[in-house]
């Protein structure tokens, strides 16, 4: 590599928390690097969205940058019980006395992805590890010798490896050649986020509730949970209902008084409707093994399980080892073994992950005589036997085994 101060070993596209983890983790791993971020700095980062950070995804950030996890630890929430009703009957309840886990990371906390993301910058800040805003990836040139990254601030960039973490609609993924197969849900869905500056650990029922045909939601499905400042709130869409109409802010407002109570009615700060893709790319890597993706680049998936930001991760993660790998190898056939290794893995990984997305996707929009039957015995049945309602419980997320990798933890 020259000497010019666009050369980096490894470059980074996209400065969400998949890309900004692959600057931690190449960084960790002593390598140099930089993040090309399409959007400028102070761009809009409204809405919780990535909400639920696993413990797995916590000991990441704790390895790769000792004392993120931990800071998002204390900034999160854990809540203690899981509720579900169906119909409005309370069919199971489970409230647990510690947060469970290793050390000082539980399994899981509730954080807004804006604060999550607000600790990533500093970590990178700190580290020394430059973003450069509104500089849109809009070539890659891959060979045999490495990359050429052309940017729209008429930047050309030179580097030995790129990660493509630059979301679903990803430059990078287009440039390589790479293609989304997959479909999307059937019914479209509704998130809100409903303000609670008041929430902490010890709130009076602090609870996930999931809601089955809610009548207080005119027979929708309802998840409610709560996060760091607030609540999340979505409703799942039915028949010919108008994911337009049923956002708007008088429906919207009438949905969080009945779910929610009178005292949150005015409290509603952000709504969204989405249509939730299963899609994934056809390779993660390029022909030249100097092209790797990660996270929403790579693929997208209904969010239930939590399984987006939490794969994306362990995505950046590994491809920062293939990568400090790679830059170490003597002979160019070990560098090409450990980038596909690292496809190889993280597609087996995402395969799981879009099928147990799918499944819960499935379980929740379909209207299969069986599974209607099954939910309405297990709710029959869940008054004498609580496997019934644990079964209702766990089913909107889909299965919990983890894939079939060993080290990718759940996801």
């Amino acid at each position: 590599m020259s000497g010019d101060t666009n050369d980096k070993p490894a470059l980074v596209a996209g400065a969400g928390p998949v890309g900004m983890t692959a600057a931690l983790a190449l960084n960790a791993r002593g390598i140099e690097t930089a993040i090309l971020e399409a959007e400028p700095e102070d761009r809009d980062r409204d809405g919780s969205r990535a909400i639920y950070v696993h413990g797995a995804t916590l000991r990441t950030f704790e390895r790769i940058c000792p004392g993120l996890g931990t800071d998002l630890v204390d900034e999160g929430l854990v809540w203690p019980t899981r509720r579900t009703l169906y119909k409005g009957k309370e069919v199971f309840n489970r409230t647990y006395d510690s947060p469970g886990g290793s050390g000082d990371i539980p399994h899981f906390t509730s954080v807004p992805q804006v604060v999550t993301e607000r600790y990533m910058h500093e970590a990178l800040e700190d580290a020394g590890i430059e973003i450069h805003w509104e500089s849109e990836v809009v070539s890659v040139d891959s060979s045999p010798d490495g990359v050429t990254v052309e940017t729209g601030d008429g930047r050309e960039w030179k580097t030995e490896y790129l990660v493509g973490a630059d979301g679903g609609g990803s430059q990078v993924r287009k440039e390589i050649g790479a293609n989304f197969e997959g479909d999307q849900s059937e019914n479209a869905f509704i998130i809100a986020d409903v303000e609670d500056e008041a929430i902490e650990d010890d709130h009076p029922g602090l609870e996930r509730m999931f809601h089955y045909d809610a009548p207080e939601a005119d027979g929708r499905n309802v998840l409610l949970v709560p996060f760091t400042g607030g609540w999340r709130l979505d409703i799942q869409c039915i028949g010919d209902d108008d994911p337009g109409e049923i956002s708007g802010e008088e429906q919207m407002r009438e949905f969080v008084r009945d779910i929610m109570g009178e005292e949150y009615e005015d409290k509603l700060k952000w709504v969204s409707t989405y249509h939730f893709l299963q899609v994934m790319a056809d390779t993660f890597v390029d022909e030249h093994r100097r092209v790797l993706l990660a996270g929403e680049a790579a693929h997208l998936l209904a969010p239930f399980g939590a399984r987006g930001m939490n794969s994306g991760v362990p995505d950046a993660d590994e491809a920062a080892s293939a990568i400090s790998v790679a830059l170490d190898a003597t002979t160019e056939g070990v560098a090409h073994n450990e980038i596909e290794l690292f496809a190889a893995r993280r597609e087996k990984a995402a395969e799981f992950n879009l099928s147990a997305a799918g499944q819960a996707l499935e379980y929740l929009q379909g209207d299969d005589p069986e599974t209607v039957l099954r939910k309405e015995v297990a709710a029959e049945l869940s008054d004498y036997f609580e496997v019934a309602g644990e079964w209702l419980d766990d089913a909107p997320y889909g299965p919990h085994e983890a894939p079939p990798i060993v080290s990718t933890g759940n996801y």
